[in-house]
């Protein structure tokens, strides 16, 4: 039976090797194609953009209102351990000093123990001065036993006093680590929007921000904006149609329009910078009145409203969570701080869901 020789296989020449792998990655390449991916997502229109912005800012908005909660709780946790250590050491200076007055006093009858009180009754030279003397002591005595009664409950106190900093520290720690992570949140939706915005050309920036409304606004002159409510409380002198129901509420509408232009900086309260809610507070704080810091507490702070009744100077609020608000200035339009592709600007209230209103001043 004849041998069997088994066939060598030919190995590829260079011609053929680099037509086969060309081959390879054309079929790769097709199969990608069909699969779906591979390939660039499609460049988004500027009315997607807008929309995902638009949710963006409103994610960003509503945790900025839970950032400046936080913070203003943060801050009241810091004040109270201030407090109590200022008290601490107040109440350790004057038990340092009972401790003093103490340690003399017993420095003393370490010095006089020698002599029983008989004794020196009997080597006195004037026992009825000694005996006047020995009066004076026992009265001596028992207001040293006074001041360690008080020296005791000055103890108690300064560690109650730790005790509750202790408490209020540990307190602060979680308000600071809630503060970061709304920080956190906020940084984050601000970065995607500014990533969406990047990418669109000049002209469709504005169609999606509508900067294009500021300068109309931002070029009203201060003595337009502050005198007539100066003096009247009238907010149709710009363009409003309607009064102010009074002079507070006329006073935070002129400052509002007097910070048109004003960059959005998220946390910000002014003088140069705002938020939305810090908008609110630093226009009513020019006007003598005290606001709270966020949206959420803002729309409890006055009497409700309905929109129909709505007035110059009454806090309009929106979206479903109150993560935003502007002042009403009349004619359906209010001033707020949009975000932070918009400075401070004029804007219909039909802009956004509305979700009431409240009247403060």
């Amino acid at each position: 039976m004849a041998a069997h020789r088994k066939s060598r296989q030919r190995s590829l020449s260079g011609n053929t090797a680099r037509t086969a792998a060309t081959l390879a990655l054309a079929g790769a390449a097709t199969a990608t194609a069909f699969d779906g991916t591979g390939h660039a997502a499609p460049r988004l229109t500027p009315a997607q953009v807008k929309a995902k912005v638009d949710k963006l800012y409103q994610e960003a908005e509503t945790a900025t209102q839970k950032y400046n909660g936080a913070k203003e709780k943060a801050n009241d946790a810091q004040r109270r351990v201030n407090s109590l250590h200022d008290q601490t050491a107040r109440k350790q200076v004057k038990l340092n000093a009972a401790r003093e007055a103490l340690g003399s006093y017993a420095a003393a009858q370490y010095r006089d123990g020698a002599f029983s009180p008989a004794w020196q009754l009997a080597l006195s030279r004037d026992p009825d001065r000694y005996l006047d003397g020995a009066a004076f002591a026992e009265r001596v005595g028992e207001r040293q036993a006074g001041t360690v009664s008080q020296v005791r409950l000055q103890l108690r106190e300064i560690e109650q006093l730790r005790g509750a900093a202790r408490v209020e520290l540990t307190s602060l720690r979680s308000r600071q680590t809630e503060l970061r992570r709304q920080k956190k949140a906020v940084t984050t939706k601000l970065d995607e929007a500014r990533e969406l915005l990047d990418r669109l050309t000049p002209r469709e920036r504005v169609e999606v921000t509508g900067d294009d409304t500021m300068p109309d606004h931002a070029s009203r002159s201060a003595v337009d904006v502050r005198l007539p409510l100066r003096q009247g409380g009238s907010a149709a002198a710009h363009g409003s149609g309607a009064e102010a129901p009074g002079s507070r509420a006329a006073a935070a509408v002129a400052y509002a329009y007097q910070k048109l232009g004003s960059p959005y900086v998220w946390g910000a309260t002014g003088p140069n910078a705002f938020d939305c809610s810090g908008l609110i507070q630093a226009a009513y704080r020019s006007a003598g009145v005290s606001l709270p810091r966020t949206t959420y507490a803002q729309i409890n702070a006055g009497r409700r409203v309905s929109r129909s009744q709505l007035q110059p100077g009454d806090l309009v609020f929106f979206y479903s969570g109150i993560s935003h608000v502007g002042i009403y200035v009349g004619n359906g339009q209010m001033i707020h701080a949009p975000n932070p592709s918009a400075p401070v600007r004029v804007a219909p209230i039909d802009q956004m869901p509305f979700a009431g209103a409240t009247r403060v001043a």
